[in-house]
Parts: C-alpha cells; sequence; structure tokens
C-alpha cells in the first residue's frame, strides 16, 4: 500500500476484489492499466478469474501488476459443487436466504460463487468489481448476495448489444449493484433506455477507459519519417464488428484510383482466412499485410509510425459492436490521425472534423475518401493529431480514470455489510493457482 494510503487521518482505501472471466487476457489492455492506475492511488486490489488464460502471449506491462491473481476452481462434478457448499455454509451466514438465486444459476457459476463469496470473507475484501455485464459480473452479484460486499461492474459493448444478451438478467445484475460504470455516453443512454427501472435505483457513470499517457509519447506527425508509399494502420481482433474486410475495400479503391497504400492489419481471430482470401481475391498481397497479434510495444511502434490510422468499426449481424477501442485512443494520444466509424461511442473519442475524421460504417468509399484527405492535407492532419492529444490529455488519462472509479466506489449508498469478520481456521475455498502475476 502506498504511503499516502496508510498516513494517520488517511482515508481507508478499502480492497477491492477484480472478478475477470479472464486474466490475463491478450487483447484486454484496459484491464492491466486501470488495475494499474489504482494500485498507483494506493487501492489494495486481488484479481479472481473465472477462467485460466489460454494465450501463451502477454504484454510487457502485465509484470508490472502487484495485486495477487486467483484462479478460482470450475467443478466438474455435482460432488464438487456439494464440497462448495460444504465449505460456504460455515463461512456465510447468508447461503440459506440466497439459495434461491444459486439454484436459479448455473451451477458452475454457482459453484464459483460461492468459493469467491468464501474467499471475500476471509481476505477482508470490501467491495467486488467485474468487467463486461456477462459471466465475471453474474458470479460477483451472486458472491456479494452471499457476503453483503456491495458490488461494481463495468459495461462494455458485447455484453449489452449482442443479440444473445439476456436483459433480464442485465437488468439484476444493474439494479443490485452498487453502481455501474460504462465506456461512453452513448452506452449511458442506450442503458437508461433499455433498462429504465433498474437506472433509477442504480447510478450508472460514465468513466472512459484510461491510457498510460507517459506510454505514448506524442509525435506530431511533420515528424515522421515516411515511406515511399503511405501507410495505414488497424489493429484489433479479426472479427465482423472491427469492419477490416470495408478497410481492404478501401484499399483496392485508392490502388483503382491511382493512389495505393501500404496497410497493415494487426491481430488474430476467427476471421483470418477469410481477409486472407479477401486480399488475394483483389490482388492486394503486395499492400495489405496481416501481421497476427504483436506484443503491446510492438503494436505501439506499428501505430506510431502509420501515416493514419483506421478504426473502420461496423455494428455486426449479430448486433455486437465495438464500444470505443482502446487502440484508437492510443492512436490519438501517440499523434497519428485518426479516421474511425459513427458506431456507438466512438464519435465521442473522434470527433468529426475536430480530433479525427469519421465515415458511415460499410461505406468503403468514403473511408478511402477520409485516408486520402488526410494523407493530402499535413495542415489538417496536424490540427487533428493536435487537439486529439489534448482530447486524450482531458478525458482519458488513466490517472484522472482510477480517480473518478475511487470516488464512485466510495459514494455512500444503503447496502448491506459483510455478515462475517473471518473464517474458521484452517478454512480454504476450492481455489487454485493462488498467486502473483
Amino acid at each position: 500500500m502506498s504511503p499516502e494510503a496508510t498516513r494517520p487521518g488517511a482515508e481507508p482505501t478499502g480492497r477491492v476484489g477484480y472478478v475477470l472471466k479472464m486474466y490475463p487476457r491478450f487483447s484486454e489492455t484496459f484491464v492491466v492499466s486501470e488495475i494499474l492506475a489504482r494500485e498507483a492511488r494506493g487501492v489494495e486490489i486481488e484479481i479472481f478469474s473465472l477462467r485460466p488464460p489460454v494465450d501463451p502471449r502477454f504484454h510487457d506491462t502485465l509484470a508490472r501488476v502487484q495485486a495477487p491473481a486467483t484462479y478460482v476452481a470450475r467443478p466438474r462434478k455435482a460432488e464438487e459443487l456439494w464440497e462448495s457448499m460444504a465449505r460456504a455454509r460455515e463461512v456465510l451466514p447468508r447461503l440459506p436466504e440466497v439459495l434461491p438465486e444459486l439454484l436459479r444459476a448455473d451451477a458452475s457459476d454457482a459453484a464459483q460463487a460461492l468459493d469467491l463469496a468464501v474467499a471475500v470473507v476471509q481476505r477482508g475484501l470490501t467491495h467486488l468489481h467485474a468487467h463486461f455485464a456477462s459471466l465475471a459480473t453474474t458470479v460477483a452479484r451472486l458472491a456479494s448476495l452471499l457476503t453483503g460486499v456491495p458490488y461494481s461492474f463495468t459495461a462494455h459493448a458485447k455484453d449489452l448489444f449482442h443479440e444473445d444478451v439476456d436483459h433480464d438478467e442485465n437488468a439484476r445484475k444493474i439494479t443490485d449493484a452498487h453502481h455501474v460504470v460504462t465506456v461512453s455516453d452513448y452506452n449511458v443512454r442506450h442503458l437508461a433506455e433499455r433498462y429504465p427501472e433498474a437506472v433509477a435505483a442504480t447510478p450508472v457513470h460514465r468513466i472512459y477507459n484510461g491510457l498510460d499517457l507517459e506510454a505514448f509519447p506524442f509525435v506530431p506527425p511533420a515528424d515522421r519519417v515516411g515511406e515511399r508509399l503511405p501507410t495505414v494502420v488497424a489493429v484489433g481482433r479479426l472479427v465482423e464488428k472491427k469492419g477490416f474486410d470495408v478497410l481492404v475495400r478501401a484499399v483496392a479503391a485508392l490502388r483503382e484510383a491511382g493512389r495505393p497504400v501500404r496497410c497493415r492489419i494487426v491481430g488474430g481471430g476467427m476471421l483470418e482466412e477469410d481477409l486472407r482470401a479477401q486480399v488475394s481475391a483483389l490482388h492486394l498481397g503486395d499492400l495489405v499485410e496481416l501481421t497476427g497479434p504483436l506484443p503491446q510495444d510492438r503494436v505501439r511502434e506499428a501505430v506510431a509510425s502509420a501515416d493514419v490510422f483506421t478504426a473502420p468499426c461496423v455494428v455486426g449481424a449479430d448486433g455486437n459492436a465495438d464500444g470505443l477501442p482502446t487502440v484508437l485512443l492510443e492512436a490519438m494520444a501517440l499523434g497519428t490521425p485518426c479516421v474511425s466509424t459513427d458506431v456507438t461511442g466512438i464519435g465521442e473519442a473522434v470527433r468529426h472534423e475536430s480530433t479525427g475524421l469519421q465515415v458511415p460504417q460499410h461505406d468503403h468509399g468514403a473511408l478511402a475518401g477520409a485516408i486520402v484527405r488526410v494523407l493530402d492535407d499535413p495542415a489538417l492532419a496536424r490540427r487533428l493529431v493536435n487537439a486529439a492529444r489534448a482530447l486524450v490529455e482531458a478525458e482519458f488519462g488513466s490517472a484522472g480514470q482510477a480517480a473518478r472509479l475511487e470516488a464512485v466506489r466510495r459514494d455512500v449508498r444503503p447496502a448491506a455489510r459483510p455478515l462475517a469478520a473471518g473464517a474458521p481456521d484452517g478454512l480454504d475455498p476450492l481455489l487454485v493457482g493462488a498467486g502473483r502475476s
């Protein structure tokens, strides 16, 4: 804990348990940045991952996280669920009254919630925070009901917009939460319109994902060393909502117009073969490179060296959409001119004609035109990147994000207090892989 947090008369920071579906996850750099920023403020954090990581690649910033990470065992047999119940019975006086909620849940989720709840009591955690209004919040909510320790969650995009979202379940999660965080004003409006009764009961706060601005030094376009062909870069998982097929068509249109550009698409995903086939069919193999996933430092290098960064996001056929891509904020911080689309909350960062250019989703011609406009007008590019950096510094710094998260966590609201101060000696939940990350 920081000296500020322990000095006489300092306000107690509390101990926050982060509940995540999978930690670490290569694509979720925003979670690591958030945890680091809150630790820098002296908040004690413990991480609970409901699934073990499956990707051997980790970003270098992960080594700076001080929070211990516990991997909550996932029962595979009925006997294991009964064992969780038996352990919890000794620690959680609320268990009988919460039993109907547990029975309504998936058995695996219920068992993980029981073990998480025991850990919350044993370790003296005072708040739970989950990311995404799906599995992690399901388990955090049940653990909160079992312990009386309040919970909150951050709602992003797929957990709100995908066609498979259980809206009744989301309403319960909002209603029972101490507060809800979401990453854009667009999302705030969506939640208020979709869940009016729940939002009337629980405050919803727009808190943008934050960046460690020192890690993203600003380099204006005039200071770049250009290549023979200008370079356009895009970064993200190769999935429908990223709109990379639209970008490939835009590159083809630019070549046909006599304005060829090099294009690097950084990331991996289920549509990789489809994109490679599209590149081949359009004879763009000499212009479009699919790099696969890259570590964070190399992503930063690719974005910083680009002449234009594009985020051609679309709303997928299943309703899934990006909320506000972190890498777009990173490009704005680095001084790379940005072109994106009119999807969800993106316009809150890429403000058309002010901090970037915005085009309609699915419109490869408009995307190609915006790219050319940035390339052909250096004065415009400089104006856009200067304003973009100023906006990121004002609204998207991780230090400000952490301060806002702490302010809403400390907001006093009627809530049940923890029912038990500790657990019997020697009692541990069925938790595996506890240790520091």
